[in-house]
C-alpha cells in the first residue's frame, strides 16, 4: 500500500498589482520545495485581468510540474488552457464545470465543513474536495469552521483526495497533515511570511513531513 502523501497547494494573493514582480517571487517560492498546484484566485477582477495573470503565471508553474487551477470560472479556465478549475458551492455546479473542462482536467469543489457535500462531489467525480476554514483567515470571510477530525474521517472512508484550507500557516500545518489532509491550501501563510515566500514553502514542507510521520 502506498505511503500517505500530503502536498502543498498554493493560492495566489487576492490582488496582484505587478505581475512581473510577482512572477519572480512565485518562481523562487516554487523552487524552494514541493508544490502540487497553484490556484489563481482573483475574485471580482475583470476577465482581462484574470487572463493576464494566467498568461504570466501559468508558464512559471507548469514549467515546474505545478498544476494551474483557476478559481470559480470553468469557462475562462478552459479557454486559457488551465489544468483545472476550483468551484465553490455558489459557483458553477460540478456537472457544468466538468462539462466545460472535459474529463481530463482537474475539477475541485469547496465543501466547507460538510461530509455530505463532499460525498456528493466525490460520487459525481470531483478530483478533490476542499474542507475549511480550519483557522481564521484574512483572505476571505469563511462561511464555516471545520474540525480536523473531518480530514481523519474522510481519509479513512473515502478515496477522493481532500484539501484543507483556511488560515493555514507554518505554525499549524503539521496538525492538519497529521489529521489526514492530502493537500494544504495556503495563501497568506506563504506570501505574508516574515522570512519571505520561499522560506515559507520550505518550512511548510518540513512541517508536512513531520505531520506525515505523526500520521504513520
Amino acid at each position: 500500500m502506498a505511503e500517505p502523501l500530503c502536498r502543498l497547494y498554493l493560492i495566489t494573493p487576492p490582488r496582484i498589482d505587478d505581475l512581473a514582480a510577482f512572477g519572480h517571487v512565485l518562481a523562487h517560492a516554487l523552487d524552494a520545495g514541493d508544490v502540487a498546484a497553484l490556484q489563481i484566485r482573483l475574485k471580482d477582477q475583470p476577465d482581462e485581468v484574470v487572463a493576464a495573470a494566467v498568461d504570466a503565471l501559468a508558464p512559471i508553474a507548469q514549467a515546474r510540474g505545478v498544476a494551474v487551477i483557476l478559481n470559480d470560472r470553468p469557462d475562462l479556465a478552459a479557454r486559457l488552457g488551465c489544468d483545472g478549475v476550483h468551484v465553490g458551492q455558489d459557483d458553477a455546479p460540478y456537472a457544468e464545470a466538468r462539462r466545460i473542462m472535459g474529463k481530463d482536467k482537474i475539477v475541485g469543489v469547496t465543501c466547507h465543513d460538510s461530509r455530505h457535500l463532499a460525498m456528493e462531489a466525490a460520487e459525481a467525480g470531483a478530483d478533490y474536495v476542499a474542507f475549511g476554514a480550519f483557522h481564521p483567515t484574512a483572505t476571505k470571510e469563511p462561511k464555516t469552521r471545520a474540525d480536523p477530525e473531518i480530514l481523519t474521517i474522510w481519509q479513512e472512508t473515502m478515496e477522493t483526495p481532500c484539501v484543507a484550507i483556511g488560515g493555514i500557516t507554518v505554525e499549524n500545518a503539521r496538525a492538519l497533515a497529521a489529521a489526514g489532509a492530502d493537500f494544504l491550501a495556503v495563501s497568506a501563510g506563504v506570501w505574508s511570511h516574515g522570512e519571505g515566500p520561499a522560506a515559507a514553502v520550505k518550512a511548510l514542507n518540513d512541517e508536512i513531513a513531520k505531520g506525515l510521520a505523526d500520521r504513520a
